[in-house]
């Protein structure tokens, strides 16, 4: 028989070793519990995402005052959404030459703004809810309609506005005459009026005609017939011809 002593002993062993586990196991929970903080994936990704106030900031810089003569990525801008809302801007080349001038003028005209060809705060506005003419008649073919009122003439086909054009018509002294008809003749060239020079104009009743001009102001200012801007005319002249439909109404 073996004595007191180690009988005890071999008792305790056992529960010194499931002790020593224990111990290990809280040791190992202790240490895994500052390995990972909850807070720094959360710091990250904040840390990675503008703020609202920067997004703002960056959205009115894409949107500066523009004028004849800037040039840049947000003239590019603005030519490529004139050309989509069918405005004459001759070509998307990032330069804010006079015909994108009067393509901001005409746009102006249609949407009830100053007549400026300045693209500040509202025409911003206006491109992002523009109104869209339609024209008030219908041919198969292309036609020509002049809105006095808003001093504007638009190129349609099939019912659909396919072309703006920036226009002056006769001033109040010289009114153009309203009514419906069709081209009867043109001339590929300037023409020496008694009234003024006119460049390939275009006859659509009597001596009246659509013909491009050096001068087109946002405001009624010709002799009686409706004048366009030279390149605007070089653009439409292959696309408008003898028997084409003409509308003129206010």
């Amino acid at each position: 028989m073996l004595p007191a002593s180690s009988h005890t002993s071999r008792h305790r062993r056992p529960a010194s070793r499931a002790a020593l586990g224990m111990a290990l196991l809280v040791g190992l929970a202790g240490l895994a519990v500052p390995a990972a903080p909850a807070v720094a994936a959360p710091a990250t990704a904040a840390a990675t995402s503008p703020p609202a106030a920067a997004a703002g900031t960056l959205a009115a810089a894409s949107r500066p005052l523009l004028r004849q003569g800037s040039r840049g990525t947000a003239v590019t801008t603005l030519q490529q959404r004139l050309t989509a809302l069918r405005y004459d801007v001759g070509g998307v080349d990032g330069i804010f030459g006079p015909s994108t001038h009067h393509a901001v003028v005409a746009f102006q005209k249609v949407n009830g703004l100053v007549r400026d060809g300045i693209v500040g705060p509202r025409t911003w506005a206006a491109l992002d809810r523009p109104v869209v003419p339609k024209p008030k008649y219908t041919h198969a073919g292309y036609s020509v309609e002049a809105n006095l009122t808003r001093q504007v003439l638009y190129l349609a086909k099939g019912g659909t506005v396919v072309r703006i054009l920036d226009a002056s018509s006769g001033k109040a002294s010289t009114p153009t005459p309203t009514g419906n008809w069709t081209m009867q003749r043109r001339i590929d060239g300037w023409r020496q009026s008694d009234l003024g020079l006119l460049w390939r104009p275009n006859y659509f009743y009597r001596g009246y005609a659509v013909h491009g001009a050096t001068s087109v102001p946002a405001y009624p200012a010709s002799h009686g017939c409706v004048r366009v801007p030279v390149p605007a005319m070089n653009r439409l002249w292959s696309t408008i011809g003898v028997g084409t439909p003409v509308h003129v109404y206010r």
